[in-house]
């Protein structure tokens, strides 16, 4: 059934939205290029929020992002290109047509399979190629395991997680050859190769080589903070102390 709530609070969200475009200098400014990278910044605090499990902090991000979807229809509506219901009823749309097996007639035993319906189905939408949807200016690391996801929903996969990690020490030993000859362009190549494997055996564990890298970073950020406290607490410095007694306070930190 309708939430009324909820049809309140984005009536009320599209109404401060006009308001802000017609009386506020800075929000009648904006453009979609100059709104680009803050969303993308909002996007990292929502995936930093996440990471954290801070759910109050979750809701905030989630607002940010929503106010940048308005607004850039907003933006649309007065160029009278599209307006924010004809972004919802596009998305709407899509979410039932890639979804056949809820709204059609369409069988399907698991998530897997899902998947792999999603990715035919965009091909008859008129893209030529199955990897067509990464945006180019995805991070590296999110673009690999984004490439190896959607050619897996067309079949094209390993077998099993042994295949890849033989794939993994394979690239190893092809980037240990190229360290011999001391060829740096063809050692850039092979550790390229090393981290692809890597982030598809990551895939085959269910493991999110983003999120699992992000936590080591705040895993050390933690540990370096606690050494630099430690130093200060003893009136030392980086310049005062060698890397053995360093070490001591980092083996202090990972008990903490």
């Amino acid at each position: 059934m309708p939430n009324k709530r909820n049809h309140a609070a984005i009536d009320r969200l599209l109404s401060i939205m006009d308001e802000l475009r017609e009386k506020c200098p800075w929000d009648r400014k904006q453009t979609m290029d100059s709104l680009r990278y803050l969303t993308i910044e909002e996007t990292y605090e929502l995936s930093d929020a996440i990471l954290k499990n801070d759910m109050g902090e979750i809701k905030k991000e989630l607002g940010d992002i929503l106010l940048h979807i308005v607004f850039y229809a907003k933006i649309a509506s007065e160029q009278a290109v599209f307006d924010f219901a004809d972004v919802v009823n596009g998305l709407c749309e899509k979410l039932i047509k890639r979804h056949p097996h809820v709204f059609g007639d369409v069988s399907v035993n698991n998530a897997e399979e899902v998947k792999a319906n999603w990715e035919k189905i965009k091909l008859t939408e008129g893209r030529k190629s199955v990897l067509e949807g990464v945006p180019q200016s995805l991070p590296a690391m999110v673009k690999a395991y984004r490439i190896q996801e959607k050619v897996r929903g067309v079949g094209f996969d390993w077998s099993n997680a042994t295949e890849v990690w033989e794939k993994v020490k394979e690239e190893i030993d092809e980037f240990e050859h190229e360290k011999d000859q001391q060829d740096t362009s063809r050692m850039e190549e092979e550790f390229g190769d090393i981290l692809f494997a890597l982030i598809n055996y990551a895939r085959f564990l269910s493991i999110n080589p983003e999120d699992a890298l992000e936590r080591t970073n705040q895993k050390f950020i933690k540990r370096f903070a606690y050494l630099e406290n430690q130093l200060h607490a003893q009136n030392k410095s980086f310049d005062t102390v060698d890397l053995k007694q360093m070490n001591v306070i980092w083996e202090e930190s990972k008990k903490k």
